[in-house]
Parts: structure tokens; C-alpha cells; sequence
């Protein structure tokens, strides 16, 4: 980090990480957030409950915010949809003044901000305070002005995030710029167009935002390229490719969404996803087929491997025990097929549309 100018100097101490997940994953979230701890050298202690839908982790001494969040990039973790540095927890929040009290630990905590987020953990219960987040947010930074705690967009200065784990506790935590999710609590506004085929459409769209760089994004994605589609029917994945501008040839058995077709982009071929092989080299091979996800893992790193396609996006659909076993036997297959083709960039994510998958981007290096 660039030295900053002394009035937006990094003071704060944090005192451990939040994690957001999908309610059911704190276990997997929890194993993630330990070792990642461990590989930064922060000792403490991880606390999950079964189906809060966010897990923290409390480290056994103060540390210095600036140094910890260089680390938090939230896509390290493959089943956070967020990380964040916390500085504060607030407990017995008052209903009729949660501001008073935000507002004076965030001025103990000595540091200002630049712009401010409201979450609360994806739960049907949090769920009945998006309302109140919408209409606090403008009021809390008012009183976070008045009280010298926040400067709207001013270079330099860390996001407040105040996560209301529940009506009367809050969490305080912060980011660097570019750090947190892209979302407000990693969960994407997309919206469904019904000439999609299907709502796994989405699935896609968040993968392409979450997993892709913009370099990657304007380098594989430009009109022209071509793709495949493995297990395409209805097409929703085909559709939001061909909606690109990719030429897209879709390889199921199934009958494809008259909405798809009409692209003018597609061509639909009747054949086994596994066995089928394009004639020439593609940009894209996407795949969303039910199947082990070890076959999967194994299916896609032989397409690159071979050059059959430059890029690849893909589901593995995990069991609903030891799903962090079946992810690391997957990435172990890939890992070995790959061995002799140079570095590779493999990404991993449990995406916001994701159920009991995961979604990754696989590509040789030479080609990103």
C-alpha cells in the first residue's frame, strides 16, 4: 500500500474475520476459515453455528487492520460469499436508537470511513430486516458525519460494513477498496429474462462477474468466439453466451428452449456430452451436467489439456457430506491431468445461485 495522507491514515484494530455463507455451509466455511488463519499467522478461534449462515473467527490478540485486509480478498474462500475484518461486536442493541451505539463504537474504534453497507446474513429471519437496513443506512451516516467518523468517498478510507447478525447484535467490520464482495452480502441482483430457457441462466452470469477479470471478461467474451455447451438443454447457459455474441454449439439430447434457438447463434446437437469432441478448438467449453463431480473434474481438465478449449466453466455437484473431501479430490484430478501442460488458474466458488455445487473457471495460464 501507497503511504496515505495522515488524515486518512489506517489506525484501526481488528480483532478477527466474518464470513457470510449460504445457511447449511458453516461447517465448510469454518474448515476454510481456520486454514486461511493459519496461513496468514493469526491465531484464535473459529465460531460456527449451525445455520446462521455466517462464521467468525476471533483472534487472540488486537491486529492491525491495514496489514490483515490485504489478505481478504472474499474469493480466497470458496464458500464465503463475503470476508471482512471485524472491529466491534454490539450487543442488547436498543430497538428505538441501534445508532447511538454504532456510532460510538465506531468513533472508540478511531478511524474514518468512506462509505458505508448495511447486511444481514441470508436467512429467512435477517431476511425481515432488509427493510430497516434500506431505511437506516442515509440516517447512520448522518450521525456517523456529525460524529467525524465518515467522509463520503474519500480516497483512502475503508467501506463500514455493520452486519445485524440478529434485531439487537451488530457487527462492525471494514474493507479496503476492491476487497469485499461485489454484492451486498455477496448476493447478486440479476435479473431473469424469460428468452433464457431457464434460471440456471443466472448461475453463469454470476460465475462470469465472480470468477473472470475484466481483462478475462473482454479478452473471452468478445462476439465471434466460439463455444460449447455440455448437457445444454433447455439453455439457459447457451443463451446467456449466445447473448454475448458467441457462436455456440449445444451438445444434449434434451430439446432446447424455442427462445434459445431463435439467437440465430446456436447449433443444437443430439449427443452424449462425455464422448461428444468438437472438429476444431473452441474459446468456451461450459458444462452443467449432473453427474460425480470427480467425472466432471476429470471431463474438463482433458479438454484443456488437449486444446480442445482455451477456457472452461463448470458445475460439481457435491455430495452432502464431506463436501470439502469431494472439492480437493476434484482440484487433486485436475491438478494430475494438467501436470505436464504449464501453470494453470483454477477458481473455485459457491456461488449466491449455487445449491449443493460449485462453480469454477479453469484455464492454462499461456491462454488467460
Amino acid at each position: 500500500m501507497h503511504p496515505s495522507p495522515a488524515q486518512n491514515r489506517l489506525p484501526l484494530s481488528v480483532y478477527g474475520l466474518l464470513a457470510l455463507c449460504r445457511a447449511g455451509f458453516e461447517k465448510e466455511v469454518a474448515t476454510e476459515l481456520e486454514a486461511f488463519c493459519a496461513e496468514i499467522g493469526m491465531s484464535g478461534s473459529v465460531r460456527a453455528q449451525p445455520g446462521q449462515a455466517f462464521v467468525t473467527f476471533e483472534s487472540h490478540e488486537a491486529i492491525d487492520f491495514a496489514e490483515l485486509a490485504e489478505h481478504c480478498d472474499w474469493r480466497r474462500l470458496i464458500f464465503a460469499r463475503q470476508l471482512l475484518p471485524w472491529f466491534a461486536r454490539i450487543d442488547n442493541l436498543p430497538e428505538r436508537d441501534r445508532a447511538t451505539p454504532i456510532v460510538a463504537a465506531t468513533r472508540q474504534a478511531g478511524q474514518r470511513f468512506a462509505s458505508l453497507m448495511l447486511e444481514t446474513p441470508d436467512t429467512d429471519e435477517a431476511k425481515q430486516q432488509s427493510g430497516f437496513c434500506r431505511r437506516f443506512t442515509v440516517p447512520l451516516q448522518h450521525e456517523l458525519e456529525k460524529a467525524g467518523a465518515f467522509r463520503e468517498g474519500a480516497k483512502g478510507l475503508p467501506e463500514l460494513h455493520v452486519l445485524f447478525g440478529g434485531t439487537s447484535t451488530a457487527w462492525l467490520c471494514a474493507s479496503l477498496p476492491g476487497r469485499a464482495a461485489l454484492w451486498p452480502m455477496g448476493i447478486p441482483r440479476l435479473r431473469m429474462l424469460r428468452e433464457a430457457g431457464s434460471r440456471s441462466t443466472l448461475k453463469l452470469a454470476e460465475a462470469i462477474f465472480t470468477l473472470l477479470t475484466e481483462e478475462e471478461r473482454n479478452a473471452g467474451l468478445r462476439a465471434g468466439l466460439r463455444a460449447v455447451d455440455l448437457g445444454a438443454a433447455p439453455g439457459g447457459w447457451t443463451w446467456q453466451l449466445a447473448h454475448r455474441g458467441l457462436r455456440v454449439t449445444s451438445i444434449d439430447n434434451g430439446p432446447m428452449a424455442p427462445s434459445v434457438m431463435a439467437t440465430g447463434l446456436v447449433e443444437h446437437v443430439r449427443a452424449d456430452g462425455f464422448t461428444w469432441r468438437p472438429q476444431r478448438p473452441v474459446e468456451w467449453m461450459v458444462c452443467d451436467m449432473v453427474e460425480q463431480p470427480t467425472r466432471i473434474a476429470a471431463l474438463v481438465a482433458d479438454w484443456i489439456a488437449t486444446g480442445r478449449c482455451r477456457r472452461t466453466i463448470f458445475n460439481l455437484k457435491l455430495p452432502m457430506k464431506k463436501r470439502l473431501d469431494a472439492v480437493e479430490q476434484c482440484r487433486a484430478i485436475i491438478t494430475k491431468r494438467l501436470a505436464n501442460e504449464g501453470p494453470f488458474v483454477l477458481r473455485m466458488k459457491h456461488l449466491y445461485h449455487d445449491r449443493e455445487e460449485i462453480t469454477c473457471y479453469l484455464a492454462l495460464r499461456k491462454s488467460v
